[in-house]
């Protein structure tokens, strides 16, 4: 763990000069040597705008091949970048490029409608993604370099910028990295400080776990770069083995999602559970559930067949050519999940967050346990705040190369992040079994005490009603003692089923009371409410559950 990040990068770009490196699908495509050359030509206006080590700069845009381009740029300039959601409201965007000093900040042309520099006042420039316009600044002289930046790169490397021109700024195990902000599902975003350790704990983890990867691969940014999950497996990793990333710059619905897989052929896939649910219950759900195919799957051989075949043509559209598909980001839906296992899909649910870069665990799919996710991951530690951690459930206690600094300028929410012993306390409650596998069960701060002081996790529950026919999401919440379940409804689909509202309502307690039937009473929903919209998310698509919450009886 004491290798250079940024050295291995450079040695990367080095050897894969003249491989594509970036992409936006269905649009440019850059080669490491434009890459690298982009690259030391924001290291000139770096220097003009009197940036140095350990100053913060701004990144808010979409997923796109200069959004790469830029992290890599302050990453090897000694900076420590601060990537922020683009989907944030103006005013979230504003406060932390404000809290985290940054003194540079790239933004793409939609945030930029919505934004004033005079709102931003620490900051020398504000420059535009998609073309690197200088949209704002202190220094006039910052506007003079823009214009004349060819004359300027050309007297600088009068014989052109060959590899050996590439002298990336060298970085320490424990030196801070890079910010990452993250609302979570608390309520207040807190900016997580990872070092160059985490970095590097990770990607040596993607070496090891995805071995045939290499200078050769695709692979698709689908996920948000502005999200340690989608940065680190979807981008950096393949910038250190001189992979070619073609970044999705349209929003990823399910036709788009199938579209880009299909093209490029990815050798591994990145993906969130919600891609998946749609998938089953658009696409696989109304196949299996025709009597013919339920028939044939009751008969042992024919059932094989059936399978395999689903299995196939799964497989098919997400590409053919990927090793596996790692789920992770949030919990998955128990029945999808079941389902991908039984068709034998080459699937493995992981379990990470910001704070450990975020991998914390994984195993290959085919050594998966249903339900399970994975098993702690090299150069980490486990422990379960439990006094029987195979059958109670206990906080997730971790140590290791991937935890976090601490939060950037809150030493007491970082106190609190840490047991005196060292250990970081995730909010996670899980259980592990004699073989190391890790059991999931929900976070401590959305878990119910039930009436009789049992211990009820909703994410369980929201795991059988969102299976329901008309169910788009659900979930469920303590009111006054009991349970509620708040459900965004499938509207479209019982329009054609012909129900109205009160229709829709009474079919929901309708099915709500069956799976009642299938949980001990004091997990039974006495409620239910239909919500107009999707519930509000988090990054890494978690419903931001705070939001929701009740009074509770007292």
């Amino acid at each position: 763990m004491n290798r250079s990040f940024n050295g291995i990068l450079e040695e990367s770009f080095k050897k894969n000069w003249e491989r594509p490196a970036l992409s936006d699908f269905h649009g440019r495509k850059m080669y490491y040597k434009d890459v690298a050359r982009r690259i030391e030509a924001l290291h000139i206006v770096f220097e003009k705008c009197g940036l140095v080590k350990g100053d913060k700069v701004g990144i808010c845009a979409k997923n796109q091949s200069n959004w790469g381009v830029i992290f890599l740029s302050v990453l090897t300039y000694g900076a420590v970048p601060v990537p922020i959601l683009n989907d944030f409201k103006p005013g979230n965007i504003v406060f932390l490029v404000n809290h985290s000093e940054c003194r540079i900040l790239f933004v793409g042309d939609r945030n930029w409608d919505a934004l004033s520099e005079i709102e931003m006042p620490d900051l020398e420039a504000i420059i535009k993604v998609e073309n690197f316009e200088i949209l704002a600044c202190k220094n006039p002289e910052i506007r003079k370099i823009r214009s004349n930046f060819a004359v300027l790169f050309r007297e600088r490397y009068p014989e052109g910028y060959t590899p050996d021109c590439m002298h990336f700024y060298r970085d320490s195990p424990d030196e801070m990295a890079l910010i990452s902000y993250t609302s979570g599902t608390s309520g207040f975003s807190r900016g997580v400080m990872l070092p160059y350790r985490s970095l590097l704990s990770n990607v040596y983890f993607a070496m090891e776990v995805q071995p045939q990867m290499n200078n050769t691969s695709n692979m698709v940014s689908m996920l948000p770069t502005a999200h340690m999950y989608g940065l680190i497996f979807e981008f950096l990793f393949e910038m250190t083995i001189g992979a070619h990333v073609h970044f999705l710059t349209r929003l990823p619905s399910p036709r788009v999602i199938m579209e880009v897989y299909g093209e490029v052929k990815p050798d591994c896939i990145i993906a969130v559970p919600l891609v998946f649910e749609k998938i089953y219950r658009r696409k696989l759900l109304p196949i299996v559930s025709k009597n013919r195919i339920r028939m044939m799957m009751r008969l042992p051989v024919i059932d094989g067949v059936v399978k395999g075949r689903i299995s196939k043509s799964l497989t098919e559209a997400f590409g053919g050519n990927f090793s596996e598909v790692i789920i992770g980001g949030a919990s998955f839906n128990k029945e999808v999940e079941a389902f991908m296992k039984k068709i034998n899909f080459r699937y493995t649910v992981g379990y990470g967050m910001t704070e450990c870069g975020p991998i914390i665990s994984y195993i290959p799919w085919n050594k998966t346990k249903l339900y399970s996710c994975g098993k702690i991951v090299p150069r980490m530690e486990i422990r379960i705040d439990s006094p029987d951690p195979e059958h109670i459930a206990g906080e997730v206690f971790l140590k290791g190369a991937n935890v976090f600094l601490g939060y950037f300028k809150n030493k007491e929410a970082t106190s609190a992040a840490f047991t005196d012993d060292g250990w970081f306390r995730t909010g996670d409650l899980a259980t592990i079994d004699r073989d190391g596998y890790i059991f999931l069960k929900g976070r401590i701060k959305s878990m119910i005490l039930g009436p009789s002081g049992q211990n009820i996790y909703p994410e369980e529950i929201e795991s059988f009603i969102n299976n329901l026919p008309y169910v788009n999401e659900s979930l469920v919440i303590e009111d006054k003692g009991s349970l509620t379940a708040l459900i965004y409804p499938d509207l479209e689909q019982a329009e054609k089923d012909g129900l109205n509202n009160d229709g829709l309502l009474a079919k929901l307690r309708e099915e709500i009371a069956e799976v009642n039937g299938e949980m001990p009473n004091y997990c039974n929903v006495s409620e239910v409410e239909l919500i107009p919209e999707e519930f509000e998310k988090s990054p890494k698509h978690s419903i931001k559950r705070y939001l929701y919450q009740r009074n509770r009886m007292e």
